[in-house]
């Protein structure tokens, strides 16, 4: 084989590895070099398992030399957020505290990952326990986004997206609690979809009923989303929501083939209210006209009643304050005001209060489910602008064209945190570059379960453009 391996998808790694014109060491050699080479600039690794990898690899080389059956995804590296268990592997959930801690068992996605025979190669940058949009916290300093050094990657997955966008690694697992595989997809270049409730079961989910986080894929390529869908999908008795949850072909789905005639898609820029910068509005509108150029008929649809970060808020919250107070009492020193302050807010939120906006989110999902029997899917900026600078505070203002507003969470993602509470499929793809030449991403939602359908629509869109071929200096 010619050429870079890391600039490979795991698609194309695949078929080469099945054919023999590359090895698994080789593959893995590469992208262990190129982690040590980057991580100095950008930050997006907590921990590497080099020697653990190469003798992963190694043994990956022997089956496939031996003729034995291979998985899916056979000697292809992946990273792993390090809020999700690795067994063996510390999982620092990005907090002081938790430095040292080591899981005795993998999560059931990464499970399943390693069964079909991917290679970890190391724990990528979370803030503390996934809780803010931006990738920095105490226990390792700030990651920085991939195409340019003085942004922000993005959050809560943003040193996955990184990994990913700068050519580390091809397949990353993220996860996604109120946008935080979408958000630094959109900030990065890469695909960060987050998939209906239950079509991955989620086993470190303390509130399983109630909950509205997700272990997802994050990748380069539509066709790579597919393949990790293709393996962590499936029902697992730990997670309710999985159980009878079919597992289509996402893999042969996800092909670009056919058009989008017949396909209604509703598409609205921004909630009433919510600013955008006149460049990723001029960027919506190219990726709508790249839609109907497919055949897709377009109507605009209101955005009322999407404005609801005060509802993820009283629900998330209230997870944390429930799950970290202890923690924040006894290691308050060792952890960032951004998360102390947000524990402290959900304080004013009561029990009537969070049932309240529970109840907003049954209604909220009979909304979208509205939508979507008028159309096939719902469009919208994944972001109302790029990639945030790299000293950007939670609590301070975002600026916008010029203009700064005082709240971070509702005037940057305002379109990500609905549909983790709805459990719609919802994926960010490259949608375009800023003059500045910072990525701008479309979220497509698709309808509760039709992750094979958006991911058939998402290849579509990407194939028309040409965008693939651009990579970070």
């Amino acid at each position: 084989m010619n050429g870079d391996p890391c600039l490979l998808s795991a698609t194309e790694l695949r078929g080469l590895i099945v054919a023999r014109k590359i090895s698994p060491v080789e593959i893995t050699s590469a992208v262990l070099a190129r982690a040590e080479a980057l991580q100095p600039e950008l930050n997006c690794f907590i921990t590497l398992c080099g020697d653990e990898a190469m003798a992963q690899a190694r043994a990956a080389e022997r089956k496939l030399m031996a003729g034995e059956a291979l998985g899916l995804l056979h000697g292809i590296p992946v990273t792993v957020k390090d809020i999700v268990n690795t067994s063996g592997v510390k999982t620092t959930f990005g907090a002081v505290p938790y430095k040292d801690n080591v899981p005795t068992e993998d999560a059931v996605a990464v499970a399943r990952l390693r069964a079909k025979g991917a290679i970890l190669i190391g724990k990528t940058t979370t803030p503390e326990f996934g809780s803010k949009c931006l990738t920095d916290s105490p226990l390792f300093g700030r990651t920085r986004n991939a195409w340019d050094a003085c942004r922000s990657a993005g959050g809560s997955s943003g040193g996955a997206a990184v990994a990913v966008a700068s050519g580390i690694a091809p397949l990353a697992i993220a996860t996604d609690g109120g946008g935080s595989t979408r958000i630094p997809a959109a900030c990065n270049g890469v695909v960060g979809l987050k998939q209906s409730n239950g079509v991955i079961p989620h086993s470190q989910a303390l509130d399983v009923f109630g909950n509205q986080t997700y272990v997802t894929p994050t990748t380069r390529t539509v066709a790579d989303t597919a393949l990790m869908m293709q393996v962590m999908a499936g029902e697992d008795p730990v997670d309710p929501w999985s159980i009878g949850v079919p597992v289509p072909d996402f893999v042969g789905t996800a092909a670009p083939r056919g058009d989008l005639r017949r396909q209604r898609i509703l598409y609205c820029v921004t909630p009433p209210g919510r600013p955008v910068s006149a460049e990723v509005a001029a960027n919506f509108k190219t990726s709508l006209d790249r839609l109907a150029g497919l055949g897709a008929e377009l109507e605009e649809f209101s955005g009322e009643g999407f404005d609801i970060e005060p509802i993820w808020r009283a629900i998330n919250h209230t997870v944390w304050r429930t799950r970290f107070a202890k923690l924040a009492a006894e290691h308050g020193d060792e952890l960032s005001e951004a998360f102390r302050r947000q524990l402290a807010l959900a304080t004013e939120v009561s029990g009537v209060d969070y049932q309240e906006a529970m109840f907003a989110r049954t209604a909220l999902f009979r909304r979208v489910q509205s939508l979507l029997a008028r159309g096939h899917l719902l469009a919208t900026p994944t972001l109302t602008r790029t990639a945030l600078p790299i000293e950007q505070d939670l609590f301070g203002s975002i600026e916008i064209d010029g203009a700064h507003f005082d709240s971070v969470r509702p005037n940057w993602f305002p379109w990500t945190m609905p549909f983790n509470m709805t459990g719609h499929p919802a994926v960010s793809l490259p949608s375009g570059f800023a003059r500045d030449g910072l990525p701008i991403g479309l979220q497509l939602v698709g309808r509760f379960r039709g992750d094979a359908e958006l991911l058939r629509v998402s290849a579509l869109f990407e194939a028309s453009s040409d965008l693939l071929s651009r990579w970070p200096e």
